[in-house]
């Protein structure tokens, strides 16, 4: 069922369908999200049974503001606070020591929780509208098919899980990749996935350098090696590789997405921006699109080795390594 998400009604609807313990596909302004209460473990059950997601893969919380944050949270370390008030509402996740029995579906089980406050207007009315009713947080991982492509549209939802789940339409996403999450539990902060919210930025905030991710770091959303894969065959190629392999015998049901390699005619082909975030606005609606137009295989130009391109170029190398490439 798919309700307009600036309908008041629709969101006062939706709310109490999340009361009831019901999934509700939401915007954010990262990708759509496929929410459940966090505080219902029966209801977040549901978010992984319809994912086909494994149960200690761990959900992020979405909340309102800080207040209900700290709500899951044992302690909110100064890192994360800071963090929280230079980029809440926003694509940034905080993981924090989780409270003690609470939200323990949601986190996997772990002691650790991930956080985030996000700023679409949909998102934001709906987590008001549900905190009314009780509901402080809702678990909200991307709504598609466990390991496959983001949705960035509502149509995407409906194509993953059918008519039958209730979903807020809230136009295109404005990011199109998932947050960046941070690992705030340890002494000192840990990169555990990068997204628009730079490593620049957060160091600046976090008055620090952040450590990169290690076995003691606590598992955490969409950080799986291979991820975020359409149907299609997925090959993530160098400029000069690229340009030489379409010199050559082309597969059938070629798709390319490349910034700088002419295409030749007859393969379909979408051309990537120059520009980071542009490129992530679209990436998984590109993917998507090949998929449905019946690509077998996508070859994809390597993004520039500049820090503003982590992002997109995490969820690329993930895509590509489904297919052990």
């Amino acid at each position: 069922m798919l309700l307009n998400g600036s309908d008041a009604q629709a969101i006062a609807q939706a709310a109490a369908w999340l009361a009831a313990g019901n999934l509700v596909g939401l915007p954010t302004e990262t990708v759509y999200g496929l929410g459940a209460r966090a505080d219902d473990d029966a209801a977040v059950a549901r978010i992984f049974a319809a994912k086909g997601r494994p149960a200690d893969h761990p959900l992020i919380v979405h909340v309102l503001d800080a207040v209900d944050a700290a709500t899951f949270a044992a302690e909110l370390p100064p890192v994360a606070q800071r963090l929280m008030a230079a980029f809440w509402p926003g694509p940034l996740t905080v993981i924090v020591p989780r409270a003690p029995g609470k939200a323990g579906a949601a986190a996997g089980g772990q002691g650790s929780i991930g956080l985030r406050c996000p700023a679409h207007p949909v998102a934001r009315a709906l987590l008001a509208s549900a905190r009314a009713l009780g509901v402080h947080g809702v678990a909200a991982p991307s709504a598609n098919r466990f390991g496959r492509v983001s949705p960035t549209q509502a149509a995407h939802v409906l194509s993953e899980f059918g008519p039958e789940v209730l979903v807020l339409d809230g136009g295109d996403c404005e990011v199109g990749i998932e947050s960046t999450i941070v690992d705030c539990s340890r002494v000192h902060p840990v990169l555990l996935r990068p997204g628009v919210v730079s490593m620049a930025q957060i160091e600046a905030v976090a008055g620090e350098p952040l450590l990169a991710a290690d076995a003691q770091a606590p598992r955490a959303s969409g950080t799986l090696a291979a991820h975020y894969a359409p149907s299609a065959r997925v090959r993530l190629i160098g400029s000069l590789q690229l340009s030489q392999m379409l010199d050559g015998r082309l597969p059938t049901g070629l798709a390319v997405y490349s910034r700088t390699v002419p295409v030749p005619v007859g393969v379909m082909t979408r051309a990537m921006p120059a520009d980071a975030r542009a490129a992530a606005h679209e990436l998984f609606a590109v993917l998507r699109e090949f998929d449905a137009a019946g690509a077998a295989e996508i070859w994809i130009e390597s993004p520039p080795p500049e820090n503003e391109w982590d992002g997109v170029r995490d969820r690329l190398t993930r895509a590509a390594a489904a297919f052990g490439i």
